[in-house]
């Protein structure tokens, strides 16, 4: 997914993806179900490289992954990310509307990722990868329906947000309401197509990012 990305960022600007267990190379590690392991996992990881301006950008449950993330760091007195970009999801302090389908049997969690639209269409219709990718869905999910919310100060840093025009999921009004969890700049840009509209618009996308990023870095 980020692989093009160092290509149409400024040559200044370092991309670098955070492979989670259960993916990729680490396909035989245990995926993480609980939000708070996994953000605290990560602020232990990630500490040796933000010792420069950084950015977090997270897509779905991405972003609340980097919400949480950003407020570890604060509880941690660390410094803060310049900018988080959150794509494609409701603000973390909207309650969620659909029932839990992480512990589903196979064929309902299956219907219900296509009643979603959960994941691109070609994912669901390759049975093979689908075998594969059902425990970190489920585990992704687990994250999800199980996040519990906590009130706490706004960040003090900027937050992006983007969305889909045609995103049936995430509603303007779900991703308006980020705009409550910063005390500094927010902005919200809509691009043209549903909850996956990242790779359909990857230049402009990557251009707006470019351009909410601090001039000096």
């Amino acid at each position: 997914m980020f692989r093009s990305w160092p290509d149409g960022l400024p040559a200044d600007v370092e991309v670098c993806p955070v492979l989670l267990p259960g993916r990729g190379t680490r396909m035989s590690e245990a995926p993480f179900t609980r939000m708070s392991p996994l953000v605290e996992t990560l602020a232990q990881s990630l500490a040796p490289l933000l010792d420069r301006p950084f950015a977090f950008f997270g897509h779905s449950l991405g972003a609340w992954v980097g919400f949480e993330l950003a407020r570890q760091l604060r509880r941690r007195s660390g410094a803060p990310p310049v900018r988080l970009f959150a794509s494609a999801a409701r603000a973390p302090q909207i309650a969620g509307r659909d029932r839990p389908i992480h512990a589903l049997p196979e064929a309902e969690f299956l219907a219900e990722l296509r009643r979603r639209n959960g994941i691109p269409r070609e994912v669901l219709g390759n049975e093979e990868v689908m075998q594969i990718m059902l425990p970190v869905l489920r585990a992704d999910f687990a994250v999800f329906e199980t996040y519990a919310y906590s009130a706490e100060p706004p960040l003090d840093c900027a937050i992006s947000v983007l969305g889909g025009l045609q995103d049936d999921r995430v509603s303007r009004g779900d991703l308006d309401a980020w705009r409550d969890q910063t005390t500094a700049a927010f902005s919200l840009r809509m691009f043209p197509g549903d909850h996956f509209f990242l790779n359909p618009t990857a230049p402009v996308f990557l251009q707006t990012l470019a351009q909410e990023l601090p001039k000096e870095r």
